[in-house]
């Protein structure tokens, strides 16, 4: 069954095209590692919550944007090899991250239904 991998990150306006260019790394990288799909999504109409809200959640600062995006894997078991493959590889470890990764949110998700 496949398996998603979901991510939540506040991105500097500014750093967009910087954005979509690591992206692009990443979903090459990723795809290499058998990836089936990856999206990427560009903050367009994300409110402010109350209680809770993705702005919240990523600590949004002035002058960023909400990033949301997803990774598509066959299964777990090909998620969990990548990932570690992705934890051991020097390579990743120099990938230049255009945002403050500390206040990024990911996990991995067991799909329930599609439609």
């Amino acid at each position: 069954m496949m398996y998603i991998d979901g991510f939540v990150a506040a991105v500097p306006a500014a750093n967009k095209d910087k954005y979509v260019e690591m992206s692009k790394g990443y979903a090459d990288y990723c795809k290499g590692l058998g990836a089936i799909k990856i999206v990427e999504c560009w903050g367009d109409d994300v409110p402010d919550g109350k209680l809770t809200s993705f702005p919240m959640a990523v600590k949004l600062e002035e002058g960023e944007v909400v990033v949301f995006s997803w990774v598509e894997w066959p299964d777990k078991a090909t998620r969990d090899a990548a990932n570690q493959k992705m934890m051991s590889d020097p390579e990743m470890a120099k990938m230049e991250m255009p945002f403050d990764g500390k206040r990024m949110i990911y996990g991995g998700f067991q799909p329930l239904r599609e439609v």
